[in-house]
């Protein structure tokens, strides 16, 4: 269920336990977890590296509860290693950030 797909082919400077890793893109989509009844959106970052391939997904539950699955190279992995790995690798906007001119 890919939703938006952005090619990104960045590498990160570091990643603590990976050698050149790049991410290849990032992708919205829906999960289902366990006890909850409802539908969330995450965000899947994949990556490929000299380890292998692998992928971080992050689940935003609610503001303030939020939490990162690993799979591949990134199966195993504790919360905070995973959220700087994906911090390091996920895209940065290109474009500058969208300002509102007040006018009057």
């Amino acid at each position: 269920m890919a939703g938006d797909e952005t090619e990104t082919g960045r590498g990160a400077s570091v990643v603590e336990g990976l050698t050149n890793p790049q991410a290849l893109s990032l992708e919205r989509f829906l999960i289902r977890t366990r006890g909850d009844n409802s539908t969330q959106s995450a965000w899947r970052l994949a990556v490929i590296c000299d380890e292998g391939q692998g992928a971080i997904i992050y689940v935003e539950m609610a503001p303030g509860d939020t939490f990162y699955r690993g799979d591949g190279v990134f199966l195993g992995w504790p919360q905070d290693r995973m959220e700087a790995a994906y911090n390091a690798l996920k895209p940065r906007p290109t474009d500058p950030p969208f300002e509102m001119h007040q006018l009057g």
